[in-house]
C-alpha cells in the first residue's frame, strides 16, 4: 500500500519561527519535522524498503502491543494533525523494531569543505547512537547505521547557495539540495537496502546550534526524491553541533541524531515556543541536550517497545490498583492510561534514575496527558508537576529545572475534579517499585 503522507499546515505570511528556550540561550525553532518535501521527481512506491534478510518480523509502528483490554486507550487524532500522538502511528514512517538500517552519508559543500575526516563526522554520533536505542527499546531496536562513502560527499553548489537558513522544508534551495545528495550518492549506494536516511553535514555549513538549531527531519514523506525506485521518504539533516555550552559536548552531543531519528519512527517534536516547558527533560523529544534522557513510556508503547502485558487500561468506572516497575528496567508493567476520550488522557509511569535516564534526582510516578489532537511542536503532551514553582531538584546545565522534581511520592495525589478522576501513589517497596490506584467516579 502507498504510504499516506502527512500534509503540512500553510505556512502563514509574517509569521515568526517558533523557537526553543534553552537556559542561558535561544534557539531558532525548526525540526518541522512530518511537513512535506514536494520536489520536482515522480513518486516512488514507497518509502526505504527494509533491507534483505533483514529482521521484519514485529516490526514497525502497527506492531505496537494491543489487545481488547487497552482498546479504550489506543487514542487517536484527525487525519489532518501533524505527527499525531494517536495509535497506531501512521503509516510511512520507518520501522521502529526488529533490523533497522540507518544510511548514513557526510555532505559538505565548495564554500565549506569538511574539516577532518568525514569518518570522525560519523564517529561523533555512532556508535552511541546505536546503543541509545538498544538501552530504549529494551533490545528491540537493532539499530545499524553503515556509511558507504566514507568520504565527504561535495555537494555542486555552495552552502548559501541553497538558501537553508531555518531548515523549512517547504523553501525550494532545501529541495535542490536533497535532489543533489540523490545524485551525488546514487552512483555509489544502493539506497534499496536502507529504512532511514542520515545526513551528517560539515558543522562549519551555517551557524552554530547555539545560536540557531538548523537540524531537520523529513518522515512520512511519499514525495520525497526517489532513488533506485525508492522514495527517500524518511530522512534526518544533522548541521551544526548540538553543543549545549557546558563542555560535555563529546558525552552528549550524539544525542540530537536519535531525537531526529525519533521523527522518522513517527513521534512528535514535544517543546513548543516556550522551550521544554510541557515536558521538561523527560523525553528526548522534549530535549535532545544536556545529560542523557529517555522516551516517556507512551512513545514506547507507540514504538512497539511494550508489551501488552506490561500495559494497564484504566478505563472502567471504580477504583482500582496498579503496579509499576521503573520505566529503564526491560521486564515488568510500565505504563497505566487513563483516557478521558477517544482523543486524549493520562498517562502514569515509573521514573528512576538508570539506563538512559541519568538526570532523574527525585523518583517517582511521572503523569502527564497525552492529547492525539495537537500538532508537533504545539505540545501533544503536558506533564504535571507535583512541586510546582519550587524551582527543581537538578544541578545539571542546560536541563529545564522546573520539571525535574515533578513526580508524585507516595501519599501523593493527582486530581481532575471536572473529569472525577484522582490518580494515587499507594506506597513504594525497598527494591523501587510504586503501586498507584485509579480511581473514576
Amino acid at each position: 500500500m502507498q504510504p499516506q503522507p502527512l500534509r503540512p499546515a500553510p505556512a502563514r505570511a509574517g509569521e515568526s519561527p517558533r523557537r526553543r528556550i534553552r537556559p542561558r540561550r535561544v534557539a531558532a525553532f525548526v525540526c518541522v519535522s512530518a511537513l512535506m518535501l514536494t520536489v520536482g521527481t515522480s513518486a516512488g512506491t514507497g518509502d526505504l524498503t527494509p533491507a534483505p534478510g533483514a529482521t521484519t518480523a514485529g516490526a514497525g509502528p502497527a506492531s505496537l502491543a494491543r489487545s481488547s483490554a487497552l482498546a479504550p486507550c489506543m487514542i487517536n487524532g484527525r487525519t489532518t494533525v501533524q505527527m499525531s500522538e494517536g495509535l497506531p502511528t501512521a503509516r510511512g514512517y520507518a520501522r521502529s523494531t526488529g533490523t533497522v538500517r540507518a544510511l548514513t552519508l557526510m555532505i559538505d559543500f565548495p564554500d565549506a569543505p569538511g574539516r577532518g575526516s568525514a569518518l570522525a563526522r560519523y564517529q561523533e554520533f555512532l556508535p552511541q547512537t546505536r546503543q541509545w536505542f538498544r538501552t530504549a527499546s529494551y533490545g528491540r531496536l537493532d539499530y545499524r547505521a553503515e556509511t558507504p562513502v566514507p568520504h565527504w560527499l561535495r555537494m555542486p553548489k555552495p552552502f548559501r547557495a541553497y538558501g537553508i537558513e531555518r531548515g523549512a522544508p517547504f523553501d525550494p534551495g532545501y529541495r535542490e539540495l536533497v535532489q543533489d545528495i540523490v545524485a551525488a550518492a546514487d552512483p555509489t549506494v544502493d539506497f534499496r537496502s536502507y529504512d532511514l536516511l542520515n545526513v551528517l553535514v560539515t558543522p562549519n555549513a551555517g551557524p552554530s546550534a547555539l545560536d540557531t538549531v538548523l537540524s531537520v527531519t523529513f518522515a512520512g514523506n511519499a514525495e520525497a526524491p526517489v532513488a533506485d525506485g525508492v522514495t527517500v521518504a524518511n530522512a534526518s539533516f544533522v548541521y551544526s553541533r548540538q553543543d549545549d555550552g557546558s563542555g560535555s559536548y563529546d558525552h552528549t552531543g550524539y544525542r540530537v541524531l536519535p531525537h531526529e531519528n525519533g521523527h522518522v519512527f513517527g513521534l512528535p517534536d514535544l517543546y513548543t515556543q516556550e522551550g521544554g516547558g510541557a515536558v521538561g527533560h523527560w523525553d528526548i523529544m522534549s530535549e535532545d541536550w544536556g545529560a542523557n534522557n529517555d522516551l516517556l513510556g507512551w512513545h514506547k508503547w507507540k514504538l512497539g517497545w511494550l508489551d501488552a502485558s506490561q500495559i494497564a487500561c484504566a478505563a472502567s468506572q471504580g477504583t482500582t490498583e496498579y503496579p509499576l516497575t521503573p520505566l529503564f528496567r526491560p521486564t515488568g508493567p510500565k505504563l497505566v492510561f487513563v483516557p478521558i476520550s477517544d482523543r486524549t488522557g493520562y498517562a502514569v509511569e515509573l521514573r528512576a534514575r538508570g539506563g538512559n535516564d541519568e538526570t532523574v534526582c527525585r523518583p517517582g510516578v511521572l503523569i502527564y496527558k497525552v492529547d492525539a489532537d495537537v500538532d508537533t511542536g504545539m505540545g501533544p503532551v503536558t506533564v504535571y508537576d507535583s512541586r510546582t514553582d519550587s524551582g527543581g531538584c537538578t544541578r545539571s546545565p542546560n536541563v529545564h529545572a522546573e520539571l525535574s522534581d515533578a513526580p508524585f511520592a507516595p501519599g501523593e495525589t493527582f486530581k481532575d475534579p471536572k473529569r472525577d478522576i484522582r490518580i494515587s501513589v499507594v506506597s513504594a517497596d525497598l527494591a523501587g517499585d510504586y503501586r498507584v490506584r485509579v480511581t473514576r467516579g
